[in-house]
């Protein structure tokens, strides 16, 4: 979708100062490396830049123009990225959704930890990274920790 409205896209990967964790169990370069996977040859066209949380929601949005490439629209579904790009003078567009209650990172590693079949939720090039790095057993043992109940479905 994105790929239509702009010749160059920059995606940003947010939180990458949190791995290993339930809700990002993946390092940066390691979520870096799928998003490229996943691209394929439109990987060639975009940015890709790691982008830590700031404690300050105001300051975020400079800390980005600092350290990406130029621009002039934000492409985000998330409210308050969207009130600060707005205040800030982007131009925000929403991303149409396809198949949320499926394609969902969350259900995909509730799938991965309750020992489910997933890798038809995400690339094939995706999926076999994710086992080539034991991204799998790797999210079974976090949630294991964490003791995080799992659905009964």
């Amino acid at each position: 979708y994105i790929f239509e409205k702009s010749r160059e896209v920059i995606i940003g990967v947010t939180a990458t100062q949190f791995n290993f964790l339930p809700d990002n169990p993946f390092t940066a370069g390691e979520r870096i490396e799928m998003i490229r996977k996943a691209l394929g040859k439109d990987y060639l066209k975009c940015y890709i830049i790691p982008i830590n949380n700031v404690p300050d929601n105001f300051l975020w949005l400079s800390t980005i123009e600092s350290i990406s490439p130029y621009f002039e629209a934000v492409f985000t579904n998330n409210l308050l990225v969207e009130i600060l790009a707005k205040k800030r003078g982007y131009i925000v567009e929403k991303i149409p959704f396809k198949n949320r209650n499926i394609w969902s990172g969350t259900k995909i590693r509730l799938k991965i930890a309750s020992g489910k079949k997933w890798q038809h939720l995400v690339p094939s090039s995706v999926a076999k990274y994710i086992m080539e790095i034991k991204g799998d057993e790797r999210i079974r043992k976090i949630f294991e920790t964490k003791r995080i109940p799992l659905p009964y479905k």
